[in-house]
């Protein structure tokens, strides 16, 4: 593992800047995975409060004057701790943009000191003018730091990462011609980790050996239709993921004779199971596992109105949701939505009957109660007609069928 040499001395802008420029010159996977994109719009919001600041009152209650940042903070906590709202954190990145160039890099052991001067606030890594001098006296410390693991990611890697690549939402077509496993080996009919099996692809997905790296497979069971709870469309299937395969040798074909005539055997394909979070079995298909995508998880508000629902939740049979979970919306890129887009949900508010607002009349008097906010979602993998997102906060228990509006 590369490490750098960090001099706690230099100031933070100035530090950021040295572990960007020597991670982008190495060309490794941690440069691609903290040089997230910047959106245009993100860029003018934030240059825009970085002048003017943003008015005290839409800071949180409890916005601390001083905060240092530990490891194990998160960007969205950080927003929280500051923002009445913590999916505006063009605003917050904003507020200190002279100091950090990159919302995506702030790192353990900056410190953040709020300016309330004037009505406005300002977020920065230096005093404001309440410092004596508006300097920092730092008492030079060498550090090692893993390069790999500097900046502080937007949520907690671990609710999200298992999903990157697990669960898919595809059509009914693609589970269906997939190639499937035939056999396990010495008559298995359950496969785990380290198990054998055999499978075999059709004319159109046939699973040969090709130059390069191993090829590796996901493996997939029950594609599960997705409807619309609003207008019943279907939106797609999800397919339970059960685990992954290597591809060890090709499929092929052989000739034999039998009784003086040729007949063609078809050899199926060997696979090793290398991961399995449930077992295995005959029938079950595989996909090509896909390409590590690294994608910009920043808070924001979708830019568009959007008026949607919750379709269910991931690998789940109840009904209802807590927090940190994954659930499926009924909005994808067809309808705007991108990674980081963030979602209020809201409790539909029941239909009861009022009985006392008109004593003589004597039909039923139906209202229908006020739809309550009771959390909010951020989006991390977008299809075309649906999307998984993750459950930030909640005030209740949301469940299937709830409404999301924009934050």
């Amino acid at each position: 593992m590369n490490k750098l040499r960090i001099n706690k001395g230099l100031r933070p802008s100035l530090v950021a800047t040295l572990a960007a420029i020597t991670v982008a010159s190495m060309g490794g996977t941690a440069a691609l995975a903290q040089n997230y994109p910047v959106t245009p719009q993100q860029r003018t919001t934030a240059q825009q409060t970085a002048q003017a600041g943003i008015p005290v009152s839409e800071l949180a209650p409890n916005a601390p004057d001083e905060y240092t940042v530990k490891p194990g903070d998160t960007l969205w906590a950080i927003s929280r701790l500051y923002l009445r709202s913590p999916w505006r954190w063009p605003e917050l990145w904003g507020m200190n943009i002279s100091e950090i160039s990159n919302p995506h890099r702030i790192y353990p052991g900056q410190v953040l000191y709020l300016d309330k001067t004037g009505g406005r606030a300002r977020l920065s890594t230096r005093r404001g003018s309440g410092a004596p001098d508006g300097t920092i006296k730092l008492s030079p410390r060498t550090r090692y730091e893993s390069l790999s693991g500097m900046a502080l990611p937007t949520l907690n890697p671990s609710l999200i990462e298992p999903f990157l690549s697990e669960p898919i939402i595809i059509d009914e077509d693609t589970l269906r011609t997939a190639p499937h496993i035939v056999a396990g080996n010495d008559s298995r009919v359950l496969l785990a980790r380290g198990d054998r099996a055999y499978a075999l692809g059709d004319a159109n997905s046939q699973l040969i050996e090709t130059a390069g790296p191993i090829q590796t497979f996901r493996v997939f069971r029950n594609a599960t239709p997705l409807s619309d709870p609003a207008t019943g469309e279907l939106l797609g299937y999800e397919a339970a993921y059960l685990g992954r395969a290597q591809l060890k040798r090709s499929q092929s074909v052989e000739g034999q004779l039998v009784e003086g005539k040729e007949v063609i055997n078809v050899i199926p394909a060997t696979l090793d199971i290398t991961a399995a979070r449930e077992e295995m079995r005959a029938g079950d298909r595989l996909l090509p596992e896909p390409q590590r995508q690294l994608l910009s998880y920043t808070p924001r508000a979708p830019e568009q109105v959007i008026n949607g629902r919750i379709v269910s939740v991931y690998g789940n049979a109840v009904q209802y949701v807590a927090q940190n979970q994954v659930v499926v919306i009924n909005k994808g890129t067809r309808d705007g939505i991108e990674s980081g887009h963030v979602l209020a949900i809201l409790k539909n508010g029941e239909t009861v009957v009022d009985r006392a607002s008109n004593p003589n009349y004597t039909g039923k008097q139906v209202v229908k109660l006020p739809n309550e906010r009771i959390g909010l979602l951020m989006v991390f993998r977008p299809f075309e007609k649906a999307s998984y997102a993750l459950v930030l906060e909640i005030s209740d228990a949301p469940k299937a069928g709830d409404l999301l509006v924009n934050p």
